[in-house]
Protein backbone atom coordinates (compact mmCIF):
# COMPACT_ATOMS: atom_id res chain seq x y z
CA UNK A 1 0.00 0.00 0.00
CA UNK A 2 2.83 2.57 0.60
CA UNK A 3 3.90 2.06 -2.94
CA UNK A 4 0.58 4.16 -4.13
CA UNK A 5 1.88 7.35 -2.30
CA UNK A 6 5.35 6.98 -4.65
CA UNK A 7 3.69 5.65 -7.89
CA UNK A 8 0.54 7.93 -7.79
CA UNK A 9 2.45 11.37 -8.00
CA UNK A 10 5.27 10.17 -10.46
CA UNK A 11 2.08 9.13 -12.74
CA UNK A 12 0.73 12.66 -12.40
CA UNK A 13 3.96 14.31 -12.99
CA UNK A 14 4.62 12.27 -16.34
CA UNK A 15 1.03 12.38 -17.53
CA UNK A 16 1.61 16.29 -17.22
CA UNK A 17 5.08 16.18 -18.74
CA UNK A 18 3.58 14.84 -21.61
CA UNK A 19 0.35 17.11 -21.66
CA UNK A 20 2.61 19.91 -21.84
CA UNK A 21 5.25 18.52 -24.35
CA UNK A 22 1.79 18.33 -26.34
CA UNK A 23 0.54 21.42 -25.58
CA UNK A 24 4.10 23.13 -26.66
CA UNK A 25 4.29 21.46 -29.33
CA UNK A 26 0.63 22.40 -30.86
CA UNK A 27 1.61 26.14 -30.21
CA UNK A 28 4.73 25.55 -31.65
CA UNK A 29 3.11 24.38 -35.28
CA UNK A 30 4.06 20.91 -34.84
CA UNK A 31 0.55 20.01 -36.15
CA UNK A 32 0.18 22.43 -39.12
CA UNK A 33 1.13 20.61 -41.98
CA UNK A 34 0.87 16.93 -42.25
CA UNK A 35 0.92 15.64 -45.85
CA UNK A 36 3.62 17.33 -46.97
CA UNK A 37 6.05 15.07 -44.87
CA UNK A 38 4.18 12.23 -45.65
CA UNK A 39 4.68 12.63 -49.76
CA UNK A 40 7.83 14.41 -49.84
CA UNK A 41 9.44 10.75 -49.95
CA UNK A 42 8.12 10.60 -53.44
CA UNK A 43 10.00 13.13 -55.03
CA UNK A 44 14.04 13.64 -55.29
CA UNK A 45 15.29 16.24 -54.02
CA UNK A 46 18.16 18.23 -56.12
CA UNK A 47 20.32 19.19 -53.60
CA UNK A 48 20.47 15.59 -52.01
CA UNK A 49 21.49 14.80 -55.53
CA UNK A 50 23.97 17.29 -55.95
CA UNK A 51 25.71 16.64 -52.58
CA UNK A 52 26.00 12.65 -53.69
CA UNK A 53 27.92 13.29 -57.11
CA UNK A 54 30.12 15.41 -55.29
CA UNK A 55 31.30 12.92 -52.48
CA UNK A 56 31.91 10.40 -55.29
Amino acid sequence: MSVIYIVLPLSIVIAGAALGMFVWATKDGQFEDLDTPGSRILFEDEDLKEYDDSRS
